[in-house]
Parts: C-alpha cells; structure tokens; sequence
C-alpha cells in the first residue's frame, strides 16, 4: 500500500495554523474523551495524533492515513497472525482442493455487526462483488483479487457476479481461483476482502463516515478535523479490545503535546531522534523501534520522454549520492535501498546490484542516450503529495542538486494535492514522481508485481517489459519456496537494471511510548493493532 502517513512527514506551516486555530477547543475535546471513559466503563483511552483518513471504504482504501482506522473497524475471511501468517478471522477454518485452486470457507457463526446484526457467507459475497464493481471505483480489486475467477469480467463490467463464488449455506462459502497461489489467503488479509454491511453501504454515498463494520473497535464520533473516538465492540468474536482510542487530528505538535502527557505514543522523526536516543535523557525507557516492510523511492515515468529511454533512468540513478541524503537529511535512520525488496521480507537478497553512486557512469550513460546531453532533454518535473512536508523537501532538494550538479539538468516540482496524489497519480504523474510503498502481505510479489507487472494499478511508472512479466507469472504458480525466491530475487535484478525507479531507503518505525501503556505495537506492515492495548491507570 502506498506509505504516507503525515506523523511522519510534518508540515510546519499547516500545523502552526492548525494550533491556532483548535488551541480553544482542546478542553472540550478532553472532556469528551474523559466522559467517554466513566460512561462506558472501559479500561482507559489510549491518546494518539494523526493525520485523518482520507476514506473508511474498505474497498477504496490504499494507503496507510486510511488503513490505520480500516484495520480497527473492519475485518475479513483471514488475518494475519504475530508472525505475518494467513490465520482464521471471519472465517475460523478452511479447506483446499488438492489441485490449490478451490478454497471452502467456514464462517463463525458469531460475528456480528457493530449494530448486532449476524454475517453471512451473502454478506461475504456482496462485499466481494461490490468491490469488484466498476461504480464502486476500487483501485485495489484488480490487485487484491484477481485471482478469483470472474473477477475481472465484473470489473470490466462484463458481469455483475463473481462467477468464481459459491454459496454453500449461510456460513459456508466456495472461492475458486484461477491457478494455485502461494500468496492467495494472504490478498484475503487485505481490506479490499473485507466484509462490509450492503445496508450501511447502501444508506447514501458517505456512508463510510459511520460504518458498520465487524471489526474489533467501532467509530462512536468524528468531529472533522479534531477527535475520532474507537469504542470497543462489544459484539467482536476475537479478544476484544479493554480501552477506548481517541484520535487528535492535527492538534498540535505532536512531539510538544506527547511532552505536555496530551498523547501517550508519538513517532520520532529525524527532529527529535537525537534526543530520544540519548541515554542520559527522559524518552530512552521510552522508545521503541518497530521494523517495517517498506520501500522509499522515485519513480520514473517511462511513458513520457526523457525517461523512455533506459539510459537516462540509470543515469539519474547513478547521479545520487544515497548514503549522503541519507546521513544528511536523514540521520541515518533509514538503511540505503540497492534494490526492491526490503531486509527481513522472504525473498530479501543482500547481494542485489542496485545502480549506486558512480558521477562519470552517469554522465557517460546520459551521452549515450538518444538525447546526447542534459541540453537535449524536455523539461523535467518531479510530482510530490502537497503534504509532503519537510521531510520530502529536504531529500528531495539534496537529490535534485545531484542532479543539477553531476548531471547538469533541472528539475522542478509540483505539488499534488494529496487525495488526488495518491489515488489519481497513475494519470497525473509528471516526468517523476515521489512515492513509498509498504508491503500488503510479506511476499516479494507484493512488491515486483503489484508495482512493475505490465498495466497493473500500481504501476506508475508505466513499466512494462515481457520478460519480466513472464518471470513474475512463473515465480506465481512456483510451489517450491526455494525455486519460487530465486525467480523473484532475478525479477529484482531486472527492475533494478531497467530502472523503472530510483529506490532510496528501507524505513522502520521509531516511537515513544508512554511506560503506562502496554501491548502497543507496529507490525512491519505498518498497521497497530489497537485492540489489543491496555492502559494501567
């Protein structure tokens, strides 16, 4: 999914205005969560700042901003277990063929509705199907199940049911795919498959803004721009969660108000890392760094002159000094990305030979292009999110004066606004684009093909290469897991080679923790699992 979470790339200038703002309502915003607190009987609240959602449809939902409330509020057929493993979710057991393509659902016959109301394998099935609709404007359906069979005919709007889904009886559903899998239950795990309530759905077209899903909290208030309050559900089949989660939506500096006891947990950013890290000071009990499975990179759009042609992919490539943006502007936080697959991801190859820093190759490469020289080429511009940040302004601004510098070629940027950024970009991007990618499901497919297959979504740069689409196809259908790695680590090599992308950095998560508050972790998918965190008073 895409990564831009906005407690991690902070704008100043939006925050200032922010605090002036809400400063007056910071009372009654306590006092709601106070209140909520002696009325429901819970174990606590636990305090957090974000950024807000950009949707609650699980279906549209693509990046984390939105996955963060998705994943507390929504479940599906499968979830992921402590170690990144497909396990029983809505459905607490399954079956499949001997031939790997015909997968038996058993739901439990105990979830419910945050409204009470039971789910059924209909239930399963409409939400399946509607994701899949082309009015429903999904970007992740022709990723997260395409393997179904009739998937695509619904999407192309050939079709109004998935040909590939059968109903046994209320709790028993029948998926069939197109060719055996190994990824298949973990693209269940992702929110486009979960389950979502046809009445809520069909009440008008914000309905998302008060869903009625069956996961482990529920939304009990969101006022724009300022609280969204999680209750437990108390009709949630797995452990339900003891404390409420009240979200400040821009309500400050988050590192000032985690100081002030406002929030309990805050990410570090590189601003605060020194500080957090010293031995000697307040925050050292108090952090806690969570790996993560992302990448950090710049795209290039093979679509648009000059970066049709491979030769000046690679020489920008070459052009960028990476471990010195990421000393300077970075602090080191982050380790340099030769390749695609990040370290601790099954398929991980720490001997990728990635396009590193080399002045006179790029140089070279670029005189050897079909445009001769920086002169020759069109001008350039790079698309960020318009709440890029500081973050994005820092490295972006050292990388583009290694382009100027050893290259000799300008380049300029345009901010997109951010909605329209991360779910239009594959039609606005410019001549490149900035972007991080932080994986699904913890499978090298969810990189390699998700982000360079021929005309898949995700494909922003437009890439496409026949050789690399059959070595991907392959690598899907391979049963070996050995075979199966080392077709994917060659697939790695190609992306690599043809430069589709600059990749710049593997991320983890560093946070401050208050010591009051147990159980809060990210996975390396990004996602926190709320629900399982108590509050000792």
């Amino acid at each position: 999914m895409q990564k831009n979470k906005l407690c991690i790339l902070v704008n100043l200038l939006v925050i200032i205005i922010v605090i002036v703002s809400i400063t007056a309502g910071c009372s009654p915003l306590r006092t709601v969560v106070e209140s909520l607190d002696s009325s429901s009987g819970a174990g606590g609240t636990l305090r957090l700042w974000d950024s807000g959602p950009l949707t609650l449809d699980p279906a549209i939902s693509s990046e984390m901003s939105s996955h963060t409330y998705v994943m507390q509020i929504f479940s599906g057929l499968v979830k992921f277990d402590s170690e990144l493993k497909p396990a029983p979710d809505v459905a607490e057991k399954w079956e499949v063929s001997e031939d790997g393509k015909t997968y038996t659902f058993y739901l439990r016959q105990n979830v419910k509705f945050h409204d009470g109301k039971k789910v059924t394998a209909a239930d399963i099935k409409y939400s399946l199907e509607r994701a899949c609709n082309p009015q429903t404007g999904s970007q992740t359906a022709s990723i997260y199940l395409n393997d179904i069979v009739g998937v695509k005919e619904v999407i192309e709007g050939k079709a109004t049911q998935i040909s590939g889904l059968q109903i046994i009886d209320d709790y028993t559903l029948k998926i069939n795919i197109d060719a055996p899998k190994a990824y298949f239950l973990s693209k269940l795990a992702y929110p486009t498959a979960f389950v979502v309530d046809k009445k809520n759905v069909e009440s008008g077209k914000n309905w998302w803004q008060k869903p009625n899903g069956t996961g482990p909290l529920k939304l009990t208030k969101w006022n724009e721009g300022a609280l969204i309050l999680l209750a437990p559900n108390q009709y949630y089949y797995g452990q339900k969660a003891t404390v409420n989660v009240a979200f400040y939506i821009l309500a400050g500096i988050p590192m000032s108000l985690y100081e002030r006891d406002k929030i309990d947990v805050v990410e570090i950013s590189k601003s605060y890392i020194d500080r957090a890290t010293d031995e000697a000071g307040p925050f050292y009990d108090q952090l806690h760094v969570f790996p993560e499975f992302s990448l950090q990179y710049i795209g290039f759009n093979t679509g648009k002159p000059p970066f049709d042609d491979p030769m000046v992919r690679q020489a920008f490539c070459y052009a960028v000094d990476k471990e010195q943006i990421i000393k300077l502007t970075q602090k080191d936080m982050v380790a340099k990305a030769s390749g695609i697959i990040p370290p601790g991801m099954p398929g991980y190859n720490k001997d990728v030979k990635g396009l590193d820093y080399d002045p006179e190759k790029a140089r070279q490469l670029l005189a050897k292009s079909r445009y001769g020289s920086a002169a020759n080429l069109p001008p350039i511009t790079v698309t960020v999110p318009s709440w890029g940040g500081i973050d994005v302004e820092d490295y972006l601004g050292a990388v583009i004066l290694d382009w100027k510098q050893n290259l000799g070629v300008n380049v300029s940027v345009r901010l997109l606004e951010s909605n329209v950024f991360h779910y239009n970009l594959r039609e606005e991007a410019d001549e490149m684009y900035v972007l991080g990618w932080i994986a699904d499901y913890p499978d090298p497919q969810n990189f390699l093909y998700t982000l360079f297959y021929s005309g898949t979504e995700y494909n922003y740069s437009h890439f496409s290469d026949k050789q690399l689409d059959a070595l991907l196809d392959g690598a899907a259908l391979e049963k070996n897991y050995e075979k199966r790695t080392k077709l994917y680590q060659q697939a790695e090599q190609m992306v690599v080679d043809a430069a589709p992308v600059m990749p710049l950095w593997f991320s983890k998560n560093y946070m401050l923790i208050k010591s009051n508050i147990r159980n809060f972790e990210i996975d390396p998918l990004g996602v926190p699992r709320l629900h399982l965190v108590t509050v000792e008073h």
